[in-house]
């Protein structure tokens, strides 16, 4: 980003995905491993080139980390949150391999408002739990007619398998101890993150319209890994499995 690019927004975007990069990686410290991963596997099954649908972007990470491994690539970032879709548009503005769309993904008809009918890869990470199981299901069936015959889909998220409540609590327990660690060296959590945005002369305004619209946190669900990969084979996808996981997140990757 330019000086010019500062003094025209008043804001420095850069800092901004910085910051929230560093408040995303006190609750996952192993959260670039999981885009290497991501990344990896596309450009094992679709090349170095994809035309990729960043689902629920938030503020580009995932198009930030394809575009630095793959300049020839193109992203449509599509999210409802205005205070990261303003991050979002800040850091790429001016770059023609990238393109934002405001949608609600729980309104049916959101793909009509994509640039394109087909993508190589569609994308997530981190925001899927935000859903329900049933609207969750109903999301994959059109992420599935937006994937192309031999692309990808791919889901990097809090998987929780309720058939292991033991090894679950153990590592619940240790990871807030290591939260709390980091915490008391300053890493700052969700809330406090928000609240600064909220301060913003420039966020300050998206960031209380993002409340009207979500609240304080997702109320949503956190299904096993194994619950992705059987909805989305039901929902057209050849193959789907776990592809990365951490003792509490999974990277899953469903192939048309």
């Amino acid at each position: 980003m330019t000086d010019a690019d500062t003094t025209t927004t008043g804001a420095d975007w850069q800092a901004w995905q910085k910051s929230w990069d560093r408040q995303q990686e006190w609750y996952m410290p192993d959260r670039e491993e999981r885009f290497r991963t991501m990344l990896d596997l596309v450009e094992a099954l679709v090349g170095t080139a994809p035309r990729v649908l960043d689902l629920a972007c938030g503020t580009g990470t995932i198009t930030a980390r394809l575009l630095a491994r793959f300049p020839e690539a193109t992203s449509t970032g599509v999210d409802l949150d205005p205070a990261l879709l303003a991050i979002a548009e800040g850091t790429f503005a001016g770059d023609d391999r990238v393109s934002f769309v405001t949608a609600d993904l729980k309104d049916p008809d959101w793909p009509v408002k994509l640039p394109y009918d087909s993508y190589d890869a569609v994308l997530t990470a981190t925001a899927l739990h935000w859903f329900h199981a049933e609207p969750l299901a109903v999301l994959y069936g059109r992420v599935a007619e937006l994937v192309r015959d031999g692309g990808v889909f791919m889901n990097a998220d809090h998987m929780i398998d309720e058939t292991t409540p033991r090894i679950n609590a153990a590592e619940r327990v240790q990871r807030h101890e290591r939260m709390d660690a980091a915490k008391s060296a300053g890493a700052l959590d969700w809330a406090e993150w928000w609240q600064l945005a909220g301060k913003d002369p420039v966020l300050a305004e998206p960031t209380a319209r993002r409340f009207e619209i979500y609240g304080e946190h997702a109320a949503g669900e956190m299904p096993s890994a194994a619950w992705h990969a059987r909805v989305l084979r039901e929902k057209g996808f050849g193959e789907a499995r776990p592809v990365w996981c951490s003792p509490s997140d999974t990277l899953l990757l469903a192939l048309k």
